[in-house]
């Protein structure tokens, strides 16, 4: 039992020390583009009001759970995500379109039979899991 601890402490380390690292690359890069290029405070907002609508999607009940589950899990079907989750048939449907209208996830259909159907995360649904892992270490801590 005492390995499964320092292992956890190592792990929160180097998640930490990554974490930092990467903090620190994308200051410096937005410090690089104010330097080298006016940025004009109406882009800004422009920038702010486009994230808001992301964070507002993704802040909703279950959206990040989908994501995650899809993450750790690759591809599942409807049944499965229903079963991980213990999220009712309709609430998951709905969640699933929004975020395949959002292109966070793709669905495959398989023609069967039975007919079946698979959800998987796209790129810009993997890369949205790996930024929303800073937010989450950081509001747990």
């Amino acid at each position: 039992m005492s390995s499964k601890p320092a292992l956890s402490s190592e792990l929160r380390r180097l998640v930490e020390a990554r974490m930092e690292s990467t903090l620190k690359g994308i200051e410096d890069t937005l410090q690089r583009i104010l330097e080298n290029q006016e940025m004009l405070l109406e882009d800004l907002k422009e920038g702010i009001q486009s994230l808001e609508k992301s964070f507002s999607l993704l802040s909703q009940k279950w959206s990040l759970e989908i994501l995650y589950t899809l993450f750790f899990r690759s591809t599942m079907g409807f049944n499965g995500l229903k079963k991980i989750l213990g999220v009712n048939s309709r609430t998951l449907s709905n969640k699933l379109r929004i975020l395949e209208k959002h292109e966070y996830i793709r669905r495959i259909i398989d023609q069967g039979p039975p007919l079946r159907v698979k959800y998987f995360l796209t790129a810009r649904g993997r890369n949205i899991v790996l930024l929303a892992l800073p937010l989450l270490y950081y509001s747990s801590s």
